[in-house]
This record gives C-alpha cells, structure tokens and sequence, in this order.
C-alpha cells in the first residue's frame, strides 16, 4: 500500500480535510477514494500506470480522486481550473490519458474533448457510492503524477514523478519543518502545482494534519482564518503576502491590531514559487513578527533549498539543502564554482528528482548534466547560504559582456516611494545584446523616468540601471503568480 495511504488508518478519526465548510476524516477519506479507485478500475485488476486527467476545484473530492487514482494504480494528472481549454486539450493529448473525471461544472466543457478521443469520462460526485474491491498492491517505483512546467520557452513539458519521489520530498519537507498531527494549514495554492500538492495538501495528510481549502482566494477570508486561532501554518507565494499587505493597510486602526494579534499565534509561515521581494517579507514582519521562511524549488525536483525553521532566515537568501538533497554551482563552462559570491548553475541530485519529461527522452538527457539535474536557475554561495539570482533564460540579463540579475534590480526599484510593484527583462539589442528595461506600478502618473535613474546611480552601477521604462496597471502572471516575463518582454516592443 503507499505509506501516504497507510498512515491515513493511524489517524482514522482526525479531520483530514475542510472543504466547503464540511469536516471530512481520514477514514471518510480513504472510504470514498477506495470507492472512486473502484470506478477506475472497472473489472481490472490494477490501471497500470494508465493517466488519469482530472479537472476538480481544490476540495475534499479532489484529495478523493488523487488519492482513487493512485490507488488504482494509475497516474494522476491534475489540471488547472484557470486554463483556458486549448491548453486543457494540450495535456490530455500529450498524456494520450484514457480516463477524465471532473465535477459537475466542467462537464460541458470538456465531454466533447472526452468523445472526441474516446476517453472515459467520469463525473466526480457519481463515483462516492461504490462498495469496497481489491485493490492492486502499488510498488515505489511506479510513475505516480504528471505535472505539466509553465512553458515559459517552450511548450510545457510533463514531469514524471515517482511514488518514492513524492514520498522523498514529503518526508523531507514533514521533518525541515516539524509537521505534526495537531497542525492545522489552510491551502490556497493551485492544485496542479507541487506547492500546493506536495508542500501543503501532502505533507498536512501524511502527518495526520488538517488541510482546509476556500473554494477561491479572498483576502479578507484569508485574514478571518489567519486570525481565527485554529491555522498553525500558511504557505502562499508572494503576490498573495501583498494583497494581504495591502487589506491589512486598508483596515482601521484597531482592526489591524486585532488581525495581527492574531496571526502571531501561527508557528510558521512559507513563501515560495517566485522570489519574495525583501520590502514585502519586511512589512509581513512588521505586521505579523514572523519571518517568511523562503525555499527553493521546482517541479522536477519538489523543494532542495530551506531556510531553517528554528534558527537564522536571511532575508533573500533560501537557506541550505535540505536532507538528503545535494546542491552544486556550475559555471558556463560546466566546472563547479568555488569561489564564494561567484554565480552558478543550481544542479541537484537525490531521491527528490523527477524520472523523466513524459515521452520526451531527449529533453530528459539534456535536462542533466554528469547526473545532475540542471534548473537553469543561477545563484551564489553568500556566507554561508544560498541566494537565488534569477533563471538563466529570464532573469538573468546579458548586457554588454555583463551577467545581471533583474531579481536585483527589482528590490532595488522597490525601494521607492513611488513603485508599489516592479519587473526588470532583458530587450534584445544590436549594440549591447540586450539592455535593462523596467515596467513599473507606480503610486501615481507623475513619476519620472529621469529622476528614479538618478536616484538609482546611488544605489546601482550605470550598467545596471534600466534603459527603458514603461508603466502598467499591473503585471502579466501565471497562475501561481509568477510574472510572465515572456509576455512581459512583448509589451517593450
């Protein structure tokens, strides 16, 4: 049976999930994803590592059909309830999934998709009714999730996890952190993402932890259950800490006192999937006194880097491998960096690291380099713990035999009065390569472009100081709030 299954029997009776204002048990849970497993299975023995695409809002029904689906034996393959249906129909192509289950509301939309090519589809509040069948023994080995990449350079990818991967990187993360049964985390995270599966919904269920889901983000819902006395940690990515920011600069003197009073109580709070600007995670203590705990992580790899839980967090900084994960610098010539401060390829290795792109070996070998998974992201090595610069193909900018990090840029910028938020690409250039280029959101339509460059030569060298300027209403994001820089670079042109 997978350990993350077997350890539900220990906590049978505890609340395993919140969803839609219901309590739902270990057992409630392993009673309903034994009866959708059986839906699965229909007569067979074991799915075989059949995919299983499924579309349901985050809920007690999606931890079900997770749960169903590798139980069964199957690999699940969660889509994202905010993309649109050409990018729905790309993963259920590119998987050749046979079977789709989803909740009522997305039934229109996708059973032409499902006919079209065949497939099962299955409607998620049919299948809770079943009895009880075998089910097949599941080996660690297996492929358990899909998970698609953002596509930011090319089409997404699917990333194979196995069962021991997932169970490595809940592990690790359970003993970092100090998970324990009495732990209680509201998830507001997408459910197609390892921050919110493994991070959140997966360590809270493996530690017999409540899991409690908003059908969609609310900030001041958010801040009722921050403040309501029964959370012990949250986890969300940077644009969620400011929008809270910003309801909490909103509310009336002695509300703020109430809803930081209250959010003190939490013992940890977790930042991750994009860089936490340092403005933001210093605000967050003002208002809070916690410091953000930042990671580093991705999905072919689950988590690598943490800060520690009880000792230094460094603002900027993403702390130290974590437990049987190994972390080297590589320079462009493939040499490992041994110099403090000089910037380098992250690679990793371990028992965290993904088994393949789905049916792409190709991209698979180039993924690695002597066996170590290259991220493409690059980082120093700074007294003592890691800091991320920013990804080679976006966030690092190549100006003039120069290597910048925007990710610098943009904590810099946000130190003026006037930006409220900012991003920095790289446009391309006959001249320089490429030059530094800034969109701004700004706190009024006076800024201007000329004085921020004069303020920044105090702070910046001239090579690093933004060339070209625009202002928006807000920034181009994907679903997990990471700014689309892709998209970003067009707005330029």
């Amino acid at each position: 049976m997978i350990e993350l299954v077997k350890r539900a029997e220990q906590f049978s009776n505890r609340t395993a999930i919140v969803s839609n204002q219901t309590a739902y048990s270990f057992l409630q849970l392993l009673n309903v994803s034994g009866s959708i497993a059986g839906h699965l299975l229909d007569g067979s023995e074991d799915l075989r590592e059949e995919r299983v695409v499924f579309l349901v809002p985050p809920s007690f029904e999606y931890v079900a059909t997770q749960w169903a689906i590798w139980r069964a034996g199957g690999i699940a393959v969660p889509l994202c309830t905010l993309h649109p249906l050409p990018s729905l129909q790309y993963v259920i192509e590119d998987t050749a999934a046979s079977i789709l289950v989803v909740s009522e509301e997305y039934k229109a939309l996708l059973s032409p998709l499902a006919k079209t090519r065949n497939m099962r589809l299955l409607l998620v509040g049919e299948l809770m009714d079943k009895p009880m069948v075998d089910l097949p023994e599941v080996a660690l080995d297996r492929r358990a999730m899909i998970l698609y990449t953002s596509g930011t350079t090319n089409l997404p990818k699917g990333v194979v996890t196995t069962h021991k991967n997932i169970q490595f990187q809940i592990e690790t993360l359970v003993n970092a952190w100090e998970w324990d049964r009495d732990d209680h985390i509201l998830n507001i995270l997408p459910l197609h993402h390892v921050h919110g599966i493994i991070n959140v919904l997966s360590c809270a269920l493996w530690s017999g932890a409540c899991c409690e889901f908003l059908p969609k983000f609310d900030a001041e819902k958010v801040w009722q259950k921050l403040s309501g006395g029964q959370l012990t940690l949250f986890m969300a990515v940077p644009t969620i800490y400011f929008k809270l920011i910003a309801f909490w600069d909103a509310a009336s003197t002695k509300e703020k006192e109430r809803l930081s009073a209250g959010v003190k109580a939490l013992r940890l709070m977790v930042s991750g999937s994009a860089a936490l600007p340092v403005p933001v995670l210093e605000k967050w203590r003002t208002i809070s006194t916690h410091t953000l705990l930042e990671r580093y992580g991705m999905t072919e790899i689950g988590m690598a880097l943490s800060n520690a839980y009880r000792t230094e967090r460094r603002p900027g900084h993403v702390g130290l491998p974590l437990p049987g994960v190994a972390i080297r610098l590589v320079d462009a010539n493939g040499k490992d960096v041994k110099a403090t401060g000089e910037p380098g390829e992250i690679q990793i290795k371990g028992p965290n690291v993904f088994k393949e792109y789905w049916r792409k070996p190709k991209a698979t070998a180039d993924a690695y380099m002597d066996g170590w998974f290259r991220s493409g992201d690059v980082a120093i090595f700074n007294d003592g713990m890691f800091k991320i610069l920013g990804r080679d193909s976006v966030d690092i900018i190549k100006s003039g035999g120069y290597k910048i990090s925007a990710l610098e840029i943009e904590d810099i910028l946000r130190r003026h009065p006037q930006i409220k938020e900012c991003a920095v690409v790289g446009i391309p250039d006959k001249e320089w390569g490429e030059i530094v280029g800034a969109s701004l959101i700004t706190t009024d339509e006076t800024v201007d472009f000329d004085q921020i460059k004069k303020w920044l030569k105090e702070l910046l060298p001239a090579y690093k100081i933004p060339r070209k300027f625009i202002i928006q209403e807000e920034l181009p994001r994907n679903t997990l709030g990471k700014v689309t820089k892709k998209v970003l670079k067009k707005e330029f042109e």
